[in-house]
């Protein structure tokens, strides 16, 4: 059956790792399927989303990384527009929780096809997030590791970056608050996830979905950086809550103290300081994806 016809509001996030210069197949890709292109500056891509529907858009294309979806986040769920996501930056968590392919034109096919699904959104302090949202050791991350770097080595730079923290980690005490419970521990990271990837390569639980309605959350107690290393191999696969230093629980909300302002990184971006207040909004945003098997 054929499509409506449709005009998407597209933004470029041209400081992307692969943004510049713009897959040009891909948006062949979009206009031979029927789709009207409206380029926006991603600067004010909030305020070009809000003013869409005037504009006569009825979807939003985003080609950029975590980041600029995550600034998109807040607009996306006022508007209600659809989202297709061309996948253009350094670790693209969002597309590979759900499953869009890495190559921007057959992710430009998935946009055609159509097909969309609600997935949720956390939040913390009122900024939205698609993947996860944390602190300790990869705000710390966040802060070091420069756009220039992401731009030049990709994932390894997160690996570099890394490095550099593990030399200097302390772990520091967190109280959590969620379902009636409190728990004061001590951790290097505590991590709340919406999504199932992020981190260029990590996984946040092996039962993780972008639309469960839950977040799910890990603190990592280890004491020394050999033991994060040593960690590396079940957070990339999602089984680290299988270890005794791992404290994990799923919920739809909780909040995290710190005895001093920690900063919290959101989807990559450092967005907040602690305390910090998080919670669920199921269904926030529709994604084109593939049809669910």
């Amino acid at each position: 059956m054929p499509q409506p016809a449709r005009k998407a509001l597209l933004v470029i996030n041209r400081h992307a790792r692969n943004g510049y210069p713009v897959p040009d197949a891909a948006l062949d890709r979009l206009r031979a399927g029927g789709i009207e292109l409206m380029e926006a500056d991603p600067l004010d891509v909030a305020v070009s989303i809000d003013n869409a529907r005037a504009s006569g858009c009825n979807c939003v294309i985003i080609g950029g990384g975590d980041g600029t979806l995550n600034r998109a986040a807040p607009a996306l769920s006022r508007t209600d527009l659809p989202l297709g996501i061309l996948p253009l930056g350094t670790a693209n968590d969002l597309a590979r929780s759900l499953a869009i392919p890495p190559s921007p034109v057959e992710a430009a096919s998935i946009i055609v096809d159509g097909h969309h699904r609600p997935i949720d959104l956390g939040e913390v302090n009122g900024v939205p997030f698609f993947n996860v949202a944390s602190i300790g050791f990869s705000a710390d991350l966040a802060r070091e590791l420069t756009a220039d770097a992401k731009k030049r080595f990709g994932t390894l730079g997160y690996a570099l970056a890394g490095l550099r923290i593990l030399a200097r980690m302390r772990p520091f005490t967190v109280t959590i608050e969620h379902d009636g419970k409190r728990d004061v521990i001590r951790t290097v990271q505590v991590s709340v996830g919406n999504g199932r990837h992020y981190g260029g390569g990590l996984t946040v639980d092996l039962d993780a979905r972008p639309d469960d309605g839950l977040l799910h959350v890990y603190s990592l107690g280890v004491e020394h950086w050999w033991q994060l290393l040593a960690l590396l191999p079940a957070l990339k696969q999602g089984t680290q809550g299988r270890w005794r230093e791992v404290y994990t629980f799923t919920t739809t909300a909780c909040t995290v103290e710190t005895r001093r302002p920690r900063s919290i990184n959101t989807d990559g971006e450092l967005t907040g300081k602690t305390p910090a207040s998080f919670h669920v909004i199921p269904g926030a945003v529709e994604v084109y994806t593939r049809p669910l098997a």
